[in-house]
This record gives C-alpha cells, sequence and structure tokens, in this order.
C-alpha cells in the first residue's frame, strides 16, 4: 500500500474493499458468492469495473496516478475522482434523468461507486459506428447542456455564490492543464505524443502545423478555455461520454469538470457527431451506402443546437426576475434591452460551440488520442480519406465561425463539403 493510502485494486483486492464497505455490501444484499466482476476501463484514465450479484450491482471507477493510456511515464493526479464525483452529484441534481445516481465515494482511494447503466445501453460512439439511431438522443442531451449549463452560471446564481463554486473547482488543475496542452497546444506544434494515419495525412498534419490563422483562432479559444469560468461543464462531453438506448441517455465521466465557458461542451458533443458523420462513407457496405444514417446524424446536429436554445433561453426567460447577477433586473429592464443581451448572448455562445467543436475534432485527427469512429476502419486509405474531409472542415469551421448565422448553414456546409471529390 503506497505511503498515503492508496492502492490500486484488482478484481481481488477489490472483492476484500466491497465486503469491507457497508454501503456496497448492502446494494449487493452482502452476497459475495455468486459475485461477477468485470474490467471494462476502455478510457485513457481509469479503472472501470462492473460488478454484479444477484441481489444488487454498481459500478466502481478508480483514478490512478497516472495516464492509464500512456502509462506511468505521463502522471496525472488521483485528486480527479473528487473532481469528478463532486460534478456527478451536481449534475445528477440539476438533471437526475440524464445523469448516474452516486453511491459511495472514498477520497483517499479516489473510488467512485455510482450506478450501473445497464444493458442494453451502450456507448454512443460505438451506436454511431455500428448505424443505429436515437430518436430522443437531441431530445435527451439538449436537457441536459441546458440544465447543467444554465443553472450553474450566473444568469441564475448570484456572482457570491458562482464565485464560491468557481473556487471548488480552480483545483482540477491538471485536468485543464491536460485538456490545454491535447486540444490546443499539441496538434500545432510538433510533438512526441501526435499521431494520424500516415504516410497519407502527413501533408495535412504539417497544413495545420504551419497555418497562421488557425494558430491565431485557437489561441483565442484557448483564452477563453483558461480564463471563462461561465458554468460548470462537464469537459469531456464526447460521444464516448454518453451512453444511450432508444429511450435513455445518460451522461458518464465528468472527472474533467470545472467552471469554463459553456460553449466547450456544447462544441465537444456536436464536434463529435461531425466525426461521426465524416466517418460514415468508412463504414459502408455493400447494400448500406450509410447515406440515410448520414442525413440522421445531420438532423440530430441541427436538432441539439435548436433544442438546447429553446430550452436554455426558456430558463433565461423563466428566472429574469430572479437572483441571477449576470443582468440585473433594475438595468435590463425592459423588453427591448433584455432581447438585445439575449441576442448577443446566444450568437457568442454558437460561435464559441462552433470553434470548441472544431478544435476537439482537430485534436482527434493529428493530436494523441484519436477516436474508434475513424480506427475502426482498417483500410488506411479510406481512413485518411475520411479523416481528410473532417479535419478539412473542422479547420474552415474554426477559422470562418463568426460568419456562420445558423446551425443549417453549418449542416449545408459539411454536405457541401461531403459532395466534393478530394484532391490529394
Amino acid at each position: 500500500m503506497a505511503s498515503d493510502g492508496f492502492r490500486p485494486l484488482d478484481e481481488k483486492l477489490l472483492v476484500e474493499y466491497l465486503k469491507a464497505t457497508p454501503i456496497l455490501a448492502e446494494k449487493l444484499g452482502n452476497q459475495f458468492d455468486k459475485l461477477e466482476i468485470k474490467e471494462v476501463g476502455d478510457g485513457n484514465l481509469n479503472f472501470v469495473y462492473i460488478v454484479i450479484s444477484p441481489s444488487g450491482s454498481f459500478v466502481i471507477k478508480q483514478a490512478l496516478p497516472y495516464i492509464r493510456c500512456i502509462g506511468e511515464s505521463w502522471p496525472m493526479t488521483k485528486e480527479r475522482a473528487y473532481f469528478e464525483v463532486t460534478t456527478l452529484k451536481e449534475h445528477g441534481r440539476l438533471c437526475p434523468d440524464h445523469v448516474p445516481e452516486v453511491y459511495h465515494f472514498d477520497r483517499l482511494m479516489c473510488l467512485i461507486g455510482m450506478r450501473y447503466i445497464e444493458p442494453p445501453h451502450i456507448i454512443l460512439r460505438k451506436g454511431l459506428i455500428a448505424g443505429i439511431e436515437y430518436p430522443l438522443l437531441a431530445e435527451h442531451i439538449s436537457d441536459y447542456i441546458a440544465k447543467t449549463l444554465f443553472y450553474t452560471s450566473l444568469l441564475y446564481l448570484t456572482t457570491m455564490d458562482h464565485k464560491r463554486a468557481v473556487a471548488e473547482f480552480c483545483g482540477n488543475v491538471e485536468l485543464c492543464r491536460l485538456t490545454e496542452q491535447v486540444v490546443f497546444s499539441d496538434p500545432y506544434k510538433v510533438s512526441e505524443h501526435n499521431r494520424w494515419t500516415s504516410p497519407y495525412l502527413d501533408s495535412d498534419a504539417e497544413a495545420v502545423r504551419e497555418d497562421n490563422i488557425l494558430k491565431l483562432e485557437i489561441a483565442e479559444l484557448k483564452s477563453k478555455f483558461c480564463e471563462r469560468a461561465q458554468a460548470l461543464i462537464h469537459g469531456d462531453l464526447h460521444t464516448g461520454s454518453v451512453m444511450v438506448t432508444g429511450d435513455s441517455t445518460q451522461v458518464i465521466d465528468p472527472e474533467f469538470g470545472f467552471y469554463g465557458p459553456m460553449g466547450f461542451d456544447i462544441g465537444a458533443f456536436v464536434g463529435n457527431l461531425i466525426l461521426a458523420y465524416f466517418a460514415q462513407d468508412g463504414h459502408a457496405v455493400a447494400g448500406n451506402d450509410r447515406k440515410p444514417y448520414k442525413v440522421w446524424i445531420l438532423k440530430t446536429i441541427t436538432e441539439t443546437w435548436n433544442l438546447f436554445y429553446k430550452k436554455f433561453t426558456a430558463l433565461w426567460d423563466e428566472h429574469k426576475d430572479g437572483l441571477g447577477e449576470a443582468y440585473l433586473p433594475a438595468i435590463y429592464n425592459n423588453p427591448d434591452v433584455q432581447l438585445l443581451v439575449k441576442q448577443k448572448y446566444m450568437k457568442e455562445l454558437f460561435h464559441d460551440t462552433l470553434g470548441f467543436g472544431a478544435a476537439k475534432m482537430i485534436r482527434r485527427i493529428v493530436g494523441v488520442a484519436h477516436v474508434e469512429d475513424f480506427e475502426s476502419i482498417k483500410d488506411a486509405k479510406k481512413r485518411a480519406d475520411c479523416e481528410r474531409k473532417a479535419l478539412n472542415f473542422a479547420k474552415n469551421l474554426l477559422k470562418e465561425r463568426k460568419n456562420y448565422q445558423s446551425i443549417n448553414e453549418v449542416v449545408s456546409a459539411m454536405e457541401q463539403l461531403d459532395s466534393q471529390k478530394l484532391s490529394i
């Protein structure tokens, strides 16, 4: 055992831990003879165990003192488990339908026990690769982002309450630093951690590193990410952080949670849907060209933003005379000025969403951690063709984001680029 009391748990040690932890033992009916334990941590950072007995089930997640996908050569704070559980509890309070319940937290062991999101739930990214439509996805995810972002912002909170919450999450510095590095820095310079589909994308990766306008725009976004404590964001809201069925959507893994720019969450989700769209041609087979599914993805992108806009502004209207101190009622005291501030706020949030979404796309193609949407395309040439389209779109979106006035314009630009034959 480490001097601080922390020890990573294998299956045998986990059983001992469960027996010694009453709340978890009770969830299992104190039955350990028929216990099923499966390690399913396919992410980059943690151990994740599914624990099932005849009487109950849950998930155990333990943070490691390094980045799991890299190894001990890249240390990482175990304290991130505290920020994950704190975000889970707060987001769960605000949107209980779409956040798993927390049963137990052990800060010394950096261990969380939470609801097991049972089959047939699967990771959304895997569903997108398989070509499965989720008719309620946009409805559910827009509900989650509207509520979690609005209720933790100054549109709802007093400056005193907001500052206290910001101070609480300022400690999640290492995960913020990791995001700063892999999203806003590494793709734009030579880095030992970067990789891409070589040799096909060699010139494309170099073009990213030599694009001065792109560098100016990513600097602006990095500044917002580092400096704007707008709301309690999930911090890593990609399609691998969402579990789904046809009628259920659950958001998981908010260990990157902190008070940051709202557009980072919305952009992460939309940007990953755009990646899924451009990956579809690589998954097409005889008899299934994926074209109808691509139409569904475009529809989901459109509905996600439009439903978010509708729900977020409805919450704003509902609480415009409340305690929120962003726009004091005594100053913003007539319908004309209220409309002006709302239009300005939402326009900037839309452009932030596009910019951060584009940045998340770029880093998944020429940075350290890629996405299964592309990686599962076995033919390297075909994979590179899909990635190049996504990369070209992301670069344009990042540089031209402020010229887009609606999500429909973004979708139209995606369709237009997708229809063009690539020159290599």
